[in-house]
């Protein structure tokens, strides 16, 4: 995803644009003195960053994660259907 840098002053004077199109998936860095201070984004894709952040910080959830790629690469797959008649039969 590209990011657009603008200036604090810019995103002061575009404050309600930016905002429509943060909405559209658009993100921005708002620098101060040429420094990225902020970045402005969707609520959306922001909670989408908090939810990663919170799976990639349980080290139990990534290591399942980490055994269930190697499955799918060992062709140790199910389809929906037996997965389930698994559910149902427990």
């Amino acid at each position: 995803m590209k990011t657009t840098s603008l200036t604090a002053t810019s995103a002061r004077k575009n404050f309600f644009e930016i905002i429509k199109k943060t909405k559209d998936g658009k993100t921005y860095t708002i620098t101060v003195n040429g420094i990225p201070n902020v970045v402005m984004m969707s609520a959306e894709e922001f909670e989408g960053w908090q939810e990663t952040l919170e799976i990639m910080s349980d080290p139990e959830l990534m290591k399942d994660i980490e055994e269930g790629i190697k499955d799918v690469k060992k062709g140790k797959t199910y389809t929906q259907e037996e997965v389930e008649k698994m559910l149902n039969a427990k």
